[in-house]
């Protein structure tokens, strides 16, 4: 795998949906969370920053997936608004990316994070998993 160069960029976009917001998180009837961009959400905004910078590096078969995030969401945005997650890549931690994420909307900065992201092989990932809750 060849590498991304350190203080390389890429960015993803949304535009909140009903879908999007914390309100729209209800595990069970008790749950109530405000109509307002839920931070899990922002949260995979920032994963999907992230890995744009690494898709080009990966080789056929390979896959990078998130293995921290150290967020904080601070400010609210509404449904109907755009958030956009900019991630920068800070280099390696022995074989574990670290990137720089910041999320805003029209009124400036929501969130940032530091979040680390691993490269492993599709296959073996998902024959682990499936091995994790396999009965027999």
């Amino acid at each position: 795998m060849s590498e991304p160069q350190v203080g390389a960029t890429a960015a993803a976009e949304l535009v909140v949906r009903r879908a999007d917001l914390a309100s729209a998180l209800r595990f069970e009837p008790g749950d109530a969370f405000p109509p307002v961009f839920a931070t899990a959400r922002m949260v995979a905004l920032m994963e999907v920053a992230a890995a744009r910078i690494l898709a080009p590096h990966l080789a056929p078969g390979e896959f990078s997936v998130g293995v921290s995030v150290d967020a904080t969401h601070t400010a609210a945005t509404p449904e109907g608004a755009a958030v956009r997650a900019e991630a920068r890549y800070l280099g390696r931690e022995g074989r574990v990316h670290l990137f720089e994420v910041i999320a805003s909307d029209a009124g400036g900065e929501v969130g940032r994070a530091t979040h680390r992201r691993a490269v492993v092989s599709g296959e073996r990932l998902v024959a682990g998993a499936r091995r994790r809750v396999s009965t027999g």
